[in-house]
């Protein structure tokens, strides 16, 4: 079995301005590095959230893939966070204006949760156990 010291996830987005923005909000925390080509927030000790521009990891891809940009829109992924403030941060994502997909409520599997995309159309959840 593998033992993971920690763990990146790095979301591919349009506009890192915009995006390092519109996560602050959603965390209610400023980026933890923010610098050209990659924002970070430290979400939990073993956990961060990385933002980097369609463009800087298209030059690694090179033409192995297709380019970012050809997936705009396009939920390319779910990140699903467990919290105990549930209605507190449901009421701050209504405040950003965040499009809702999902409203909060009880879940077939057992879980109180809530979705809504950021603007690259990444789809995010918060919810809790019942």
């Amino acid at each position: 079995m593998m033992i993971f010291q920690k763990i990146h996830t790095i979301l591919y987005v349009e506009d890192q301005e915009k995006s390092t923005a519109f996560y602050e909000k959603v965390f209610a925390k400023k980026a933890d590095l923010n610098v050209e080509g990659m924002t970070e927030f430290n979400l939990s000790e073993n956990f961060v959230l990385g933002l980097m521009p369609n463009d800087g990891i298209a030059k690694i891809l090179k033409d192995k893939t297709p380019h970012p940009n050809t997936g705009k829109g396009i939920p390319r992924c779910e990140l699903y966070f467990y919290t105990e403030n549930l209605e507190e941060i449901f009421l701050r994502i209504i405040k950003i204006d965040a499009k809702i997909i999902s409203g909060l409520e009880e879940r077939n599997w057992g879980d109180e949760a809530f979705y809504f995309t950021d603007p690259d159309g990444h789809v995010i959840v918060f919810a809790r156990k019942i």
